[in-house]
């Protein structure tokens, strides 16, 4: 590959939340200036996380956030509404970018360059790693938003996913706008709810 080549690292947060949006980073890191510490933004403590973020913003030669929300991944499904973002994510880059890595197992069936999936990237490549830091912070600001208009839930705790108190919660006060239908654990409730 020519080594001026801009290579995109694309990554998600939040396939796996019963609620809120699936955020889709794409980052072009610029080699003049490299960022320290780039990780899979799981390993990372949330200051850290915060603190990259804002280095990754001010040093990548390019970076986009894209959200996918409730009513698309309900009706794409989880894995489609991802790889749709990831798309979206490229095409939004300024300059463009000249190859995409992305997290996963998966291309997104219309990439706007050629590209290629690496599992386990983000703990691999800097860009995948850089991406990921940025759909993560993104998405627990997104996540903090939802708990202020949807009271109750703990979404800012627990950013949707599907954990003890956010059951019980959903248990307690049914779905909210921001909870994705097509999730078993939702969907059951509805089921049981009649709806």
């Amino acid at each position: 590959m020519n080594p001026e080549a801009r290579i995109a690292g694309v990554d998600e947060a939040g396939r796996g939340p019963l609620a809120g949006p699936v955020v889709v980073a794409a980052v072009i890191l610029d080699p003049a200036q490299p960022i320290a510490g780039l990780a899979d933004s799981k390993t990372l403590s949330p200051a850290r996380r915060e603190t990259l973020a804002l280095a990754i913003r001010a040093h990548a030669l390019a970076w986009s956030v894209i959200e996918v929300g409730v009513a698309e991944i309900d009706t794409l499904n989880i894995l489609h509404a991802s790889l749709a973002g990831m798309s979206r994510a490229l095409r939004a880059l300024t300059p463009a970018a000249d190859f995409a890595l992305i997290d996963g197992n998966k291309l997104p069936p219309d990439l706007p360059c050629a590209g290629r999936a690496i599992v386990d990237g983000d703990a691999l490549e800097p860009a995948i790693g850089a991406a990921s830091i940025l759909a993560k912070v993104a998405r627990d600001a997104r996540m903090r938003e939802l708990d202020a208009q949807h009271p109750g839930y703990g979404f800012a705790v627990h950013k949707g996913y599907p954990t003890a108190a956010h059951r019980a919660a959903l248990t307690r006060l049914g779905p909210s706008p921001q909870h994705r239908r097509s999730f078993a654990p939702v969907r059951q409730l509805f089921l049981f709810q009649g709806d």
